[in-house]
């Protein structure tokens, strides 16, 4: 289960939306491993694509030192997905290295946002509930 305070959910949603035409990103930060992120850091899509995100190596230094100073870790990505559904493509899996992350999606195809969240581990995929206290958005929980 991946844990997001309203205002870190508000937050990632309002940069995905802000990122149009193009893919939005940024890290989650809190306990490695652990299901409640603590803070969000967004950063640029250097890609500057509708179709692809990528984090600069800077990027991800600058927020992985910025995590240590608050006693945390980066535990997970997020990304939005501007025309496809809230599920990793092919490109999102090879990319997912960290088998310890969160990798957030958050589909911007329809009217209303769908976020969705995801271990993936040697190449599998594997859907995760998202908990957002006081948020009751359908399509926010994961099924089942």
């Amino acid at each position: 289960m991946l844990r997001l305070s309203r205002a870190l959910y508000m937050e990632m949603v309002a940069h995905c939306l802000a990122g149009l035409p193009d893919e939005a990103c940024g890290l989650l930060v809190g306990p490695y491993g652990g299901d409640e992120a603590a803070h969000l850091f967004v950063t640029p899509n250097a890609a500057a694509s509708a179709m692809v995100y990528e984090i600069d190596p800077k990027e991800m230094l600058r927020v992985d030192r910025a995590a240590q100073a608050l006693g945390a870790d980066i535990m997970g990505v997020f990304h939005s997905h501007t025309h496809t559904d809230a599920y990793p493509s092919p490109t999102d899996v090879a990319q997912a290295t960290d088998p310890g992350w969160h990798y957030v999606l958050v589909s911007l195809r329809d009217t209303h946002p769908v976020v969705r969240s995801y271990l993936i581990r040697d190449g599998q995929i594997t859907e995760e509930p998202v908990e957002v206290p006081g948020l009751g958005v359908p399509g926010l929980e994961a099924p089942g």
